[in-house]
């Protein structure tokens, strides 16, 4: 048997921006759907975060959603874990969008609570996102489960977020070593440590996506292989301005339709040509384009120092640094939760 495994897709992501939407779809129509189709999958695993807002969603978003994305499932059988998008609550699961939305697809089982399911010749055990009214359930299915592979919507600690940026809180990872492998949503970056496998996101939503590979994976449960099927379109790019080595006039710059473009000007002498290159550039229907401009003067630019502390970092440097009457670790959660928020802005 051979399982289509995708996680944290976002479907109304972006707010339901059409042009956001059109790149999804343009990943959905010529390489998820077309891949089950030529390998025969009929079954597929979705690990959470299948919607992203928690709270609520514009009726014309779902309808495109519906028609382009859950219609074109009803062949398939589909099993669905909860992430923390999904669910209403935080502190709870009962209140989620999947059952909410989606009652009327019989094809699609949704995973509100643990369970064990047997596919092929393989015990899996499917986690829901965990919260403090099912975390002692939880740890004691860990304790005693036969299952040969866990799959869930997992916070663990020691694990990449974003490229750059780990995860210092969380679950440990050693609590899932009954396990000969385990597969996660929740981080959008693929990453591996031992038996534990973050899966990763099907596709970028945001800047700090740039230049990540994304993708989904195929599991044959004879063979006990895990495939990596990989999103070949990126909707973010740079250019790296220099005039004085390209001539941009010269250049084709159709590469970058549809596509959300920041210039990082490094040396500027020819102004027309650089205000030719932005015109062009929208001409050719990009989504937008940010002008980074360096500003060091070359003269001293030898004598500057260079900070090579990530923000974060300097973050908790200065909390550190400063007398205060709160407690230094919850601030420094707060400021870690609102620069992961602050990343997600294109």
């Amino acid at each position: 048997m051979k399982i289509a495994i995708i996680t944290d897709q976002h479907l109304d992501g972006r707010k339901g921006n059409l042009a956001f939407w059109n790149y999804f779809q343009k990943f959905y129509d010529d390489v998820f759907f077309p891949t089950l189709e030529k390998k025969g999958v009929k079954v597929i695993f979705d690990l959470g975060d299948t919607f992203d807002n928690r709270k609520s969603m514009d009726f014309n978003t779902f309808h495109r959603v519906r028609e382009n994305y859950f219609e074109r499932l009803k062949p398939y059988e589909v099993h669905m874990l909860l992430g923390n998008h999904c669910t209403y609550y935080k502190n709870t699961n009962r209140i989620n969008s999947p059952e909410l939305l989606l009652k009327q697809y019989e094809n699609i089982k949704i995973y509100s609570e643990p369970k064990e399911i047997l596919m092929g010749k393989k015990v899996f055990l499917m986690l829901p996102w965990i919260n403090k009214e099912n975390q002692e359930e939880v740890f004691g299915l860990l304790e005693r489960s036969e299952a040969d592979i866990c799959c869930g919507h997992l916070e663990l600690t020691g694990f990449e977020m974003i490229p750059g940026l780990t995860m210092d809180h969380g679950m440990d990872a050693g609590l899932f070593h009954r396990f000969k492998r385990v597969w996660s949503g929740h981080f959008h970056h693929r990453s591996k440590k031992g038996n534990v496998q973050y899966l990763g996101n099907p596709y970028q939503m945001y800047w700090n996506d740039y230049k990540d590979r994304r993708g989904f994976h195929i599991y044959d449960t004879e063979s006990d292989r895990l495939e990596f099927i990989p999103n070949p379109y990126e909707i973010f790019d740079k250019i790296i301005y220099d005039d004085t080595s390209v001539d941009y006039n010269k250049q084709d710059v159709s590469c970058y339709k549809d596509k959300f473009l920041k210039i990082v000007v490094d040396r500027k002498q020819n102004y027309q040509m650089f205000e030719t290159l932005v015109d062009r550039l929208y001409n050719v229907g990009v989504h937008d384009v940010k002008i980074i401009e360096t500003l060091v003067d070359a003269d001293t630019q030898e004598d500057l120092e260079v900070s090579t502390k990530d923000t974060l970092t300097l973050l908790n440097d200065y909390i550190d640094e400063v007398e205060m009457s709160v407690e230094k670790s919850d601030l420094k959660n707060l400021m870690r939760s609102l620069y992961i928020e602050s990343c997600n802005v294109v």
